[in-house]
């Protein structure tokens, strides 16, 4: 059986993930008692102790979740000498890619959590508070976004986002050019247009000047050949390039998340279990509404990586 390692982006976290394999699992400890110390914060208190809002600023919930991915690796690594090897790519949804590569050892764990922290500092900076927004587009096909997005574009800076699955688009761009686009949505055969609870428009042009800190940041980080290929976000295909990954992680902040093709790339390779390694299990559902005949999995506590296991020992 083939297998995919997916990890999943912002809006996945919650307060209490990855508690229970810290408790459990002396490596998942070090995981997050490592990011702790690599960015002198204590942000596993605010991950299994703090408040929704606290975890949920961009500079706190990107390395979080990048915690917690990197936790549920450890355990199959220290528990059942299960490695990212296991699969034959990895792949990741906006920060998620970060998570992906350095489960796939391309970029070392302390400096991927600088690396998230800064990102999502740099992606808060871009855009005044107010000035930003995104929608989510249900039952909405790529012609009806882009039909959307040109009759918001009179009221500024509008684009898709996130091509999610098979009717789970977002918009983002100008406040005013996406509540127009909201009120037009029905005009276009789109069912429902729902601003969504963020603080700035990620993955369009206004995040330009963020694009350009990434750009310097990733250039004082040493990436690595990938121990698997990374599906890119950008163009969702495969690469091992690690000149190409530092490329590609500067334009996914302002370009499009191509998550709906990621899939559809991997399934045409032949993958059939895709394993979520993380908080959260917003990818599995989007792996199966995409891709016929595939089984998504959600890894982010003991009884699930137990079952993921399982699962591996029927099938092998």
């Amino acid at each position: 059986m083939k297998i995919a390692f997916v990890f999943p982006g912002q809006g996945s976290q919650s307060i209490g993930m990855g508690k229970s394999l810290a408790e459990n699992f002396p490596a998942a400890g070090e995981v997050f008692e490592a990011v702790d110390d690599a960015l002198n914060q204590k942000l596993s208190e605010i991950i299994w102790d703090g408040n929704e809002e606290e975890l949920t600023l961009t500079e706190n919930a990107q390395p979080a979740l990048m915690a917690v991915s990197l936790a549920v690796m450890a355990v199959l690594e220290a528990e059942y000498g299960l490695g990212v090897t296991l699969a034959s790519h990895v792949a990741g949804h906006s920060l998620g890619e970060y998570s992906a590569l350095a489960a796939a050892g391309a970029i070392g764990l302390a400096d991927t959590a600088r690396l998230l922290k800064r990102r999502g500092q740099a992606m808060q900076r871009a855009v005044p508070i107010g000035e930003g927004a995104m929608a989510a587009l249900l039952g909405a096909t790529e012609e009806q976004a882009l039909a959307l997005c040109i009759a918001g574009k009179p009221f500024g800076t509008i684009a898709i986002a996130n091509d999610n699955s098979p009717g789970q688009i977002v918009i983002s761009g100008a406040k005013a050019a996406i509540d127009e686009a909201i009120k037009l949505a029905s005009d276009v055969g789109i069912k429902r247009a729902v601003l969504l609870p963020v603080s700035a428009p990620f993955h369009c042009t206004l995040m330009q000047p963020a694009a350009e800190e990434m750009d310097e940041a990733l250039s004082e980080v040493q990436i690595k050949t990938p121990k698997v290929p990374l599906v890119s976000n950008v163009t969702a295909e495969p690469t091992i390039n690690p000149q190409i990954i530092r490329k590609l992680l500067v334009e996914q902040v302002t370009g499009r998340v191509r998550w709906r093709e990621s899939i559809e790339c991997l399934a045409a390779t032949g993958v059939e279990l895709f394993a979520e390694v993380g908080a959260g299990k917003v990818l599995s559902s989007m792996v199966r509404r995409t891709a016929d005949g595939v089984t998504g999995m959600a890894l982010n506590d003991p009884d699930s990586i137990a079952k993921f296991v399982e699962k591996l020992k029927v099938n092998t």
